[in-house]
């Protein structure tokens, strides 16, 4: 079935498209599927320039909760284009992103006060939530984790906790950045270690009182899929709290439904201080933010905020859009469902194949991480050839984790029960070829 042409989305474009790719873009962004170019997506399929369907559990690495090309998205962006495309928020001011911050601070704040600033990227929302944090505290430290990644911006590439690719001969990097262990049960990192880590960088590195905020994803997205522990994340809350520290929640890509719940902080009944969101947001138009508490929110002074394109007209109606479409369709719920179709399946494959050492995640935001079978240590080469079985299968998966062995399934939340056993049919299939079990 994966491999039908459907005529609709035929291209009849016979230009080399790869030729074009390898003569004009640097080599320094890589394409995962470096032979695949799409020329029309919709829900959880793309079609290539060649006419052949795929099932796309990328979803443009959790950009597309609300799946490729939703009506009402397209619906609203066509609308808005009909009224205002861009003027800049700080020339002058605009309804959507008015609206969209109103929605904000609704689901985030739960009636308490709370401000939302709108940009473009996840790493400029970062960036921007150190800046408020440090601005509100009058410190300068930030302390993030192993296997975090926070962006490519150089203050991304600082907080992000992983060497290579990211971090490569790009330096000097900013500085007063700290990192201790992410809690990581498969590799023996318990939350206990990951916290006496942090009374070791308070003896030794930086007192707490030189801490602007501490800045975690409460499931480590490119890191590997790992969820935090609630104890873990209230144990945070509560130090952060008595040492003044604000809590800093990166839901870029947990964020909206992912996890089965609006943010993934919510699993863990805390409140953050601050929450970045960006990605799945706009349903696929580029926009981000940083929502919070109104009084620290409100540290900057008028004019240490902003960026020409953050909240662009079009991408606020998208994100609006958005935030519609999960209510109405119940998209919270439906990642549950999914989440524990895919948890299952993931399971019952993880019992055939030696090489899957664990299955992990929450909600629609699951991954297996690949092992070699013999050893137990993580096999990349192993990964990446599964990933471009699944892919020559009619499948599009990516990998993530410290050593680039964890494969990962960010499939849009309006996947269908067919979809998924599709794409689980599919793995399988992956599974066997890599692993040689089948020619």
């Amino acid at each position: 079935m994966h491999n039908v042409l459907n005529t609709q989305f035929a291209n009849d474009d016979d230009t080399d498209w790869l030729a074009l790719r390898e003569q004009h873009i640097p080599r320094g962004i890589v394409t995962a599927h470096n032979e695949l170019v799409i020329t029309k997506a919709k829900g959880s399929e793309v079609w290539s320039s060649e006419g052949r369907r795929y099932l796309d559990f990328v979803g443009g690495i959790g950009v597309l909760n609300v799946g490729h090309n939703h009506p009402e998205v397209v619906k609203a962006v066509q609308a808005q284009l009909e009224n205002v495309s861009h003027a800049c928020f700080q020339v002058v001011a605009y309804p959507p992103y008015i609206e969209l911050a109103k929605r904000l601070n609704k689901v985030v704040g739960k009636g308490e006060h709370y401000k939302s600033v709108l940009f473009t990227s996840g790493a400029e929302a970062v960036e921007n939530a150190v800046k408020i944090a440090r601005s509100y505290t009058k410190r300068s430290g930030v302390i993030v984790f192993d296997g975090a990644f926070h962006g490519r911006t150089l203050l991304g590439c600082a907080l992000t906790g992983m060497s290579q690719p990211y971090k490569q001969n790009f330096g000097p990097f900013p500085g007063d950045i700290y990192r201790i262990p992410y809690p990581n049960a498969f590799h023996g990192i318990t939350p206990e270690d990951s916290l006496k880590a942090l009374e070791t960088l308070f003896a030794t590195q930086t007192l707490p009182d030189r801490v602007a905020a501490i800045l975690i994803e409460p499931v480590q997205g490119d890191g590997g899929f790992l969820p935090a522990p609630k104890a873990f994340m209230q144990a945070l809350r509560d130090l952060t709290t008595r040492h003044g520290i604000l809590l800093v929640c990166d839901e870029v890509q947990t964020g909206f439904g992912r996890t089965g719940k609006m943010f993934g902080f919510q699993h863990s009944d805390i409140t953050p201080d601050l929450i970045t969101v960006a990605k799945s947001l706009g349903g696929g138009l580029p926009i981000s933010g940083v929502v919070g508490k109104a009084e620290i929110m409100d540290s900057p002074t008028p004019g240490g905020l902003g960026g020409t394109y953050g909240g662009n007209a079009l991408a606020c109606a998208a994100a609006l859009a958005v935030l519609d479409v999960l209510e109405n369709e119940r998209l919270l719920e439906r990642s549950v469902k999914l989440g524990q179709q895919l948890e299952a399946h993931l399971r019952q494959l993880a019992e055939k194949y030696a090489c899957i050492g664990e299955v992990r995640g929450v909600g629609f935001m699951q991954a297996v991480e690949i092992v070699d079978y013999d050893t137990g240590k993580p096999d990349a080469a192993l990964t990446e050839k599964i990933l471009h079985s699944a892919c020559d299968a009619g499948l599009l998966l990516i990998k993530c984790g410290l050593y680039r062995n964890t494969i990962r399934f960010l499939a849009p939340l309006v996947t269908t029960d067919a979809q998924l056993e599709e794409a689980m049919h599919i793995f399988d299939i992956a599974l066997a070829r890599g692993t040689g079990r089948l020619d």
